[in-house]
């Protein structure tokens, strides 16, 4: 029995998996932002309770969190002292020395304050080169008196991170052991075992971050161990990171900015799940939940990988899925500009509490989930009947929107969804057209309690089709923590000519990296038969300022030859990417090595029973607004429809954790294992 849980802004979803019988079993709790562990705890036993076994029955408990993301964001992340090498106090100052242009840009930028400030900083005497040679000395005496100095100022955590530490970390490891000295119960993170690359700033910012967000999640993690003990869980608790990877709670609370995108990532770990059952290569993961939107790209089944990410203003140089974000979800709140009189929908929502009118929960902005009771594309009862919206009050605040603007309250609900639509293709453009891609060689998963509700509209939009709808598409994201594997990175920066001589250097430094990935492995408990390690080298031609990353086979680490294979590949890869190749030396930059356990598939059990004729599962018939006219429009309960269904358009499919709207000249098809394929009917047979 493994149990994965997603903490949302609006609600907290659950899955659990029961390998023996396949069967899955599913459930939605409203989230508790002032304290998410209990949202989480009343999930487990709502869940427990619907599966008919005891929470000790739970074999392992895998978690995506946003606890780090908010920390950022909101800016309530910890206070936090950095020691640097002396005379580079100013590098969270400086950044990348990068401001918004034109001059008018750059006068009315707002630059954010440091997540470590310049008055917790201090420089420590000491230098090394880019080679790892010592240049200057560490000064322990003047060492232990600005740590003494720092940490008995009120930090509550301590980052250090020296110039060059990558390449050479024995002044890092000495200054971590003056502090365990005299502070041991001091938070210390460095920056050559956060994130040993070169660049500065970025190993600066991703280690300083990791101790701003680390106290809070030691926090968090300790609260929701213990809640998840008191209603009687007794297994382990995995945490999911950015990459859609899995990590113990313990490496967790060491290593918080790992999880930075932890919630998005198991929706799109599930795309590339759907994408390998469906034998659909390319398709995009629409997650539209409460609060925000997420998107992706999986292509030939596999999510894309970045090496870096944002969080608020801040980067993060850490493994994630390449997922955009925007601010637009069922809280979303639409208003009018008291100046321009335009309509506007998000990025503020009302979240869980108190959420949309429709929820009864002392809402009274109009939002987007307001908009869709409006329109009949929601029924009057949620998640099995046990919620019930107050559709009038839905329709008297949308109402004021329309009065507004001059328009019919189908008409304002109408425009509402059609802005929040837009502000997600915008996002769905970002990863596609502006990156090359034709949206319309896509399908697209819908996920998320409202993504099924706009799927439909989105595919119109971009001409994106089949829209997949998996059999749990309110809870998928829980079912992608469920498929995650685990994993860990193993870096090393070596900056230097990629020619003959230096090969033997390239083959020690990746066979003492997959020494260090085995090593992890086997603290992680992962059985031999499902360790994985892969390989890859970061490349560029001499003096370019960015690389690209090509992969290195295991065959090849082995037998230590293989090195004209690769750099064949990237002149290969680079202009694939960039459109040119050139005739000049390659210069090494990163050796990398992500070690991977598997976890059992989670193969749930297709459909049985059921019926093929839409007719039979119709539950009823209620009018619902498309294209400006009221349609009456079947209210189908998908848990009736058996594989082979079709259903025509215009409907409204219902079921526990979401509702699938179906336009007018479209029709869905019920596939072999569940999942509903929504086509154009001008596709045809």
């Amino acid at each position: 029995m493994r149990l994965g849980v997603d903490v949302g802004g609006t609600f907290t979803d659950l899955l659990l998996h029961d390998e023996k019988s396949g069967r899955t079993f599913r459930a939605k709790t409203p989230s508790t932002p002032e304290d998410q562990s209990k949202g989480v705890a009343n999930g487990v036993q709502l869940i427990c309770e619907k599966a008919g076994i005891k929470p000790s029955d739970i074999s392992l408990v895998l978690h995506g969190t946003t606890v780090a993301t908010n920390a950022v964001l909101e800016g309530k992340g910890a206070r936090v002292g950095l020691l640097v090498t002396k005379g580079f106090e100013n590098t969270l100052h400086l950044a990348k020395s990068w401001t918004p242009g034109p001059l008018f840009g750059w006068i009315n930028m707002e630059k954010p304050e440091p997540l470590a400030s310049l008055q917790d900083t201090r420089g420590i005497p000491e230098r090394m080169t880019a080679r790892g040679e010592v240049a200057d000395a560490l000064d322990e005496d003047a060492a232990r008196q600005t740590i003494k100095q720092l940490c008995e100022s009120g930090i509550e955590a301590l980052t250090i991170s020296l110039m060059h530490s990558y390449a050479n970390d024995v002044h890092e490891q000495r200054l971590k052991a003056l502090v365990a000295e005299q502070f041991p119960d001091m938070s210390v993170s460095v920056s050559s075992e956060i994130l040993p690359e070169f660049r500065e700033y970025d190993r600066a910012i991703t280690t300083v971050m990791n101790d701003y967000v680390r106290p809070i999640m030691i926090r968090y993690l300790s609260r929701i161990e213990q809640r998840l003990a008191e209603v009687g869980v007794t297994c382990k608790l995995h945490i999911v990171r950015s990459d859609g990877g899995l990590m113990s709670a313990a490496a967790a609370a060491e290593r918080p900015v790992h999880t930075v995108l932890s919630g998005p990532a198991g929706g799109v770990t599930a795309t590339a799940m759907t994408a390998r059952r469906t034998g659909l290569n390319k398709l995009l993961a629409f997650d539209m939940g409460g609060t925000s939107t997420d998107v992706s790209v999986v292509q030939n089944g596999v999510p894309e990988i970045s090496r870096s990410t944002e969080v608020g203003a801040f980067p993060a140089k850490v493994p994630t899925l390449d997922v955009k974000s925007v601010g637009a979800g069922g809280g979303s709140i639409a208003e009018v500009s008291e100046l321009t009189k335009s309509l506007r929908v998000g990025p503020r929502s009302a979240g869980a509490m108190p959420g949309p009118v429709a929820y009864r929960r002392g809402g009274t902005e109009p939002t987007v989930s307001d908009a869709n009771v409006v329109l009949g594309y929601l029924p009057s009862k949620l998640l099995g009947g046990d919620m019930e919206l107050d559709v009038e009050g839905a329709r008297q605040a949308v109402a004021k929107i329309g009065d507004s603007l001059g328009l019919t309250p189908e008409d304002a609900a109408q425009g509402i969804l059609d802005i929040a639509n837009e502000v997600m293709l915008g996002a769905l453009r970002l990863i596609t057209v502006q990156r090359g891609l034709d949206p319309r060689d896509f399908g697209m998963v819908a996920f998320g309690g409202a993504g099924p509700l706009h799927a439909n509209a989105m595919a119109e939009l971009l001409g994106c089709y089949p829209v997949v709808v998996p059999a749990n598409p309110g809870v998928l994201s829980a079912l992608g923590f469920l498929e995650a594997e685990f994993k860990n990175e193993f870096v090393k920066t070596l900056i230097r000519s990629a020619s003959e001589e230096d090969e033997k250097k390239i083959w020690d430094s990746f066979t003492a990296l997959k020494a260090k990935a085995q090593a992890w492995l086997v603290e992680q408990n992962v059985d031999e038969a499902d360790q994985g390690i892969s390989y890859s080298l970061d490349l560029r031609y001499e003096q370019q300022g960015f690389e690209v990353s090509i992969p290195v086979s295991a065959d090849a680490v082995e037998s230590r030859s293989g090195m004209a294979q690769v750099h064949k590949d990237f002149h290969e890869t680079h202009e694939r990417l960039n459109g040119v190749r050139f005739d000049l030396p390659i210069e090494l930059v990163t050796l990398r090595a992500v070690a991977t356990g598997s976890t059992p598939p989670v193969d749930e059990t297709p459909p049985k029973g059921g019926t093929t004729d839409a007719n039979a599962a119709i539950m009823d018939t209620q009018k619902a607004y498309f294209n400006g006219k009221w349609y009456n429009t079947p209210h189908i309960d998908r848990d009736r429809l058996a594989a082979g269904a079709r259903i025509p358009g215009p409907a409204i499919i219902r079921q526990y954790d979401t509702t699938t709207v179906l336009m007018p000249d479209h029709y869905a098809d019920v596939d072999e294992r569940g999942n509903l394929m929504i086509w154009p009917t001008a596709k045809g047979a």
